[in-house]
């Protein structure tokens, strides 16, 4: 399906070997222990020493470029998901209730078979590599975030990485230049009002009925707040109440997620949302609590980056291999690496009949011909980027 100029054959056979090794061994967010040690054992084979300050079990590991004056880094996460994996392939997840349902097995292996290519012609490398194995993708605390805090990115001139994307058809490699994807930030609020008889409504403060006026007006921040270029979204996916036909509960319960495609979008968000908390409910007599549970920035592909991907997409694998997408809702942490560097974030098309479920669910597999573009694309950002 595509054809590579730096990658054969024997290289794409051991790179598969390793992503279906770690699709049988899956591990969850936080503890991807024996991944990281796996990791580990094959860059100590190929020569890369791993850098010992970062938190475990994050893998970072620096290769040494013959120049030197520029340093690039290069992102694959490791966790899995909570799922129980369906159908019969014969590298399904030994594991229960766990199962690579994102196509983070085929990153961790496509960035060990990058590493292992410049093992084996370290002349060819000119830039200084950083290679970032990152634990917790999918749940908080954030993996990247620790590890930006942490330092990673300190002496890093411009970061990349890669998602293999079941949306994306096969063939295609492509991205969303500027803000390409949501924040994700969740909340939990309480309602506190007074309980009472159904047919006395008049004695207490019903939390449910105020409950329906902060749903609706919530909308009104999307609405009547957020710049109308700006896209957001605000979700409620729970409540809960009393159990009773005729008693008033006296508390109710919400919880729900914000997106914004826009730095200003988020603040601005989360900032009504605590607002209209308070104040909505101190007009009904009741007291509003509001939590706010900080998830992920808005991920931003910064525009001199995403030139450079395009230019190496198209003199890699042709220019109508390119393919310009759209911005989406869904949320990624290697938005709080564009948050501090320079980078891009490039989706490696994958839609075929083997790759026919979407992410995240039960029989999600990765169609492994997308695997040689992700291994190539992957050296050419380390030699070009």
């Amino acid at each position: 399906m595509f054809q590579t100029k730096l990658v054969d054959s024997e290289l794409i056979d051991w790179t598969i070997q390793q992503r279906r090794h770690f699709h049988m061994h899956p591990e969850l967010s936080g503890q991807e222990f024996k991944t990281a040690a796996y990791v580990k054992e094959k860059l100590a084979e190929f020569g890369i020493p791993v850098d010992p300050r970062f938190s475990e079990p994050n893998v970072v590991a620096y290769f040494k470029g013959t120049e030197g004056k520029k340093t690039i880094a290069l992102r694959a996460d490791m966790d899995a998901l909570p799922l129980y994996e369906e159908g019969d392939k014969p590298y399904i997840s030994t594991i229960p209730g766990v199962m690579h349902g994102c196509g983070h097995d085929g990153h961790t292996a496509t960035l060990l078979g990058a590493a292992k290519w410049m093992s084996s012609n370290p002349d060819q490398v000119k830039n200084n590599i950083v290679f970032i194995f990152q634990s917790s993708e999918e749940a908080s605390p954030s993996g990247a975030k620790q590890l930006v805090k942490e330092g990673v990115l300190n002496d890093v001139d411009v970061i990349y990485g890669i998602h293999y994307m079941s949306s994306v058809p096969l063939g295609k490699i492509g991205f969303a230049k500027g803000y390409a994807m949501a924040s994700s930030d969740d909340f939990d609020i309480t309602i506190e009002g007074k309980g009472g008889h159904g047919g006395y409504p008049h004695e207490s403060v019903d939390p449910i009925y105020i409950a329906s006026h902060l749903i609706q007006a919530f909308q009104s921040i999307i609405s009547r707040n957020l710049n109308p270029l700006h896209a957001g979204v605000i979700s409620f996916g729970g409540m809960q109440a009393g159990n009773s036909y005729n008693v008033i509960p006296d508390k109710v319960n919400l919880q729900g997620t914000i997106r914004a495609l826009t730095f200003e979008g988020a603040e601005l968000m989360n900032k009504k949302t605590a607002e209209l908390t308070e104040s909505i409910c101190a007009g009904f007599g009741a007291k509003g609590h509001y939590h706010f549970i900080e998830g992920t920035p808005p991920l931003y592909n910064h525009p001199e980056a995403c030139e450079t991907a395009k230019e190496i997409i198209q003199q890699t694998f042709g220019e109508e291999v390119f393919t310009e997408l759209d911005p989406v809702m869904g949320a990624e942490d290697y938005s709080f690496y564009l948050k501090e560097k320079v980078g891009c974030f490039v989706n490696v098309g994958m839609q075929s009949e083997k790759s026919q479920y979407p992410h995240h669910h039960p029989k999600f597999d990765i169609d492994e011909t997308a695997i040689p573009a992700g291994i190539e694309l992957m050296l050419q950002f380390a030699l070009k980027g």
